[in-house]
């Protein structure tokens, strides 16, 4: 049960939809606002493959592990006052990124930009569903709270390089600092308070675990595309799967001991839930995935300035916010089920078709490529985030909310690991480089595409061997998410039902 609040004027309502908007956009962007700055920050900082990996997806890591515990706590000590709390969190660990002098540091600037977006994303769904109690308005600002958050994904990449084509790389991290005191001043004015007023206890154990079950797994992945699948990976993926067995479990008993769990796995026996959910994490999977390679394609294979690169992309990022405009149009013609199976449909031939122009030597080709891409996602995240509070019970729509934005980071996190494993794996295997490289220039130049630029020099036979395998890999990386982009598609159709048609 949540504590009620004074009703507000519709004005107020929507105003305070904006504040909770400028959240889940800052939170989205800095997701993706890093991808351009690799390579400035590659030659300053000199990161491994590996650590590039790191350093882009520990943020979305940190959020995906902590978000079931920081929404239940949220509940306990208010949504508003963690959303602040949190906000003045991650303005401090943005300026610390900004002017973090080692990759290292980077890394661990961005470890707690994570914890501190986990404290902000979950009061966002909640304090919507408290300003907005109708149903009906309701599903509208959840439209425009989701287009916010795929928009602000796409948009990144932009931000990025129009910061990057005046200023080095720390100022897309810096940016955040004027944006975050906007969000708290705005937020302690405009923003009601709401939280739980019988929570129950926190269960600690449960919250070790479901972090343990999440941070185990990605940390797997990267290890076995640097180092391969040795001993120490199985061993580190085994720890997972048993830390999410275990929480699983842990939560069954606390719900048979009459005690409230971290989270409701019965969610998961609504097969119109569980479909939305898989829906959600293979759609941000597929388009941060590719993302975050596919900025430094623009830059270091066609030669694009970082700004460039960022407008490059527009098509993309214009494709998922036009889809605010016909999301209604989908679900009455439709039925949510069917148009959230058709977004992901259209977002799988985009991949492919993005696979296909990146040998091109024409722009136009690529531009063409990016609309159905953007397009899809953007209607299959908005759509899946409705799908999945109206597939519960009113009173499980806090939990639900949960898993969803649990789902979409977690999405974002194994995106970068998966796809970007396997861009770097197939880089590592693909490059054929001349052989009368040095031992050390050849090492390098073998890790990345970013590193082979920074040693190449005037060597241009370098240069072109290491763009061709470049492109191959990351072809590949596409065609791949757009297989399981399909496949979601499939689980869409066959597991949500068609509500919402307008049938004749």
């Amino acid at each position: 049960m949540t504590a009620s609040s004074p009703a507000l004027s519709t004005r107020r309502r929507w105003a305070a939809l904006a504040v909770l908007v400028l959240a889940v956009g800052l939170l989205a962007i800095d997701g993706t606002v890093l991808y351009l700055a690799v390579p400035s920050l590659t030659r300053d900082l000199a990161p491994t493959a590996t650590q590039v990996l790191w350093i882009g997806d520990i943020y979305s890591l940190a959020i995906a592990g902590l978000l079931v515990a920081m929404g239940t706590l949220a509940d306990r000590v208010g949504r508003k006052r963690l959303l602040l709390i949190g906000s003045t969190a991650f303005g401090a660990a943005s300026a610390l990124a900004a002017f973090a002098p080692s990759a290292e540091i980077l890394i661990l600037a961005r470890l707690l930009l994570g914890v501190a977006g986990a404290t902000i994303m979950p009061s966002t769904l909640s304090l919507i569903r408290t300003l907005f109690p109708e149903a009906r308005e309701r599903s509208r600002a959840i439209a425009v709270w989701s287009a916010a958050a795929g928009g602000g994904a796409a948009v990144g990449p932009l931000v990025g390089g129009a910061l990057l084509e005046h200023f080095w790389w720390g100022s897309v991290f810096l940016v955040n600092v004027p944006v975050v005191i906007v969000l708290v001043i705005a937020g302690a004015v405009l923003l009601p308070e709401a939280k739980d007023p019988e929570p129950g206890r926190l269960d600690v154990p449960s919250v070790l675990l479901s972090f343990a079950a999440v941070m185990p797994l990605v940390w797997a992945i990267k290890h076995a595309a640097s180092e391969g699948v040795d001993a120490l990976a199985i061993g580190v993926l085994a720890l997972a799967v048993l830390s999410g067995f275990t929480f699983v479990r842990r939560q069954a008993r606390l719900v048979a001991d009459g005690r409230g769990p971290l989270l409701d796995i019965g969610l998961f026996k609504i097969p119109a839930f569980s479909g939305a959910v898989a829906a959600n994490l293979i759609a941000i999977f597929a388009l941060t995935g590719m993302l975050f390679f596919f900025s430094q394609y623009l830059q270091l294979v066609r030669g694009y300035s970082p700004l460039v690169a960022g407008i490059a992309e527009l098509p993309a990022t214009i494709a998922s916010i036009v889809v605010v405009v016909v999301v209604g149009w989908s679900i009455t013609r439709f039925g949510r089920g069917p148009a959230i199976a058709l977004g992901l449909a259209v977002t799988a031939l985009g991949m492919v078709a993005i696979a296909a122009a990146e040998g091109a030597d024409q722009y136009v080709w690529l531009a063409l490529a990016l609309v159905p891409a953007g397009l899809g996602v953007g209607l299959a995240m908005t759509l899946t985030t409705d799908a999945v509070v109206s597939a519960v019970p009113p009173a499980k729509a806090g939990g639900a909310s949960a898993i969803s934005e649990t789902a979409y980071e977690l999405g974002v996190a194994l995106g970068v690991a998966v796809l970007g494993s396997l861009v770097t794996l197939g880089y590592q295997a693909r490059v054929a480089l001349p052989a009368d490289l040095t031992a050390d220039a050849r090492v390098q130049a073998g890790d990345s595409l970013a590193a082979a630029v920074a040693v190449a020099g005037e060597r241009a036979d370098v240069l072109e061997a290491a763009k061709e395998a470049f492109v191959a890999s990351l072809q590949v990386a596409c065609v791949v998410a757009a297989v399981l982009t399909a496949l979601a598609a499939v689980v869409a159709w066959r597991l949500i039902p068609a509500e919402g048609k307008n049938v004749r």
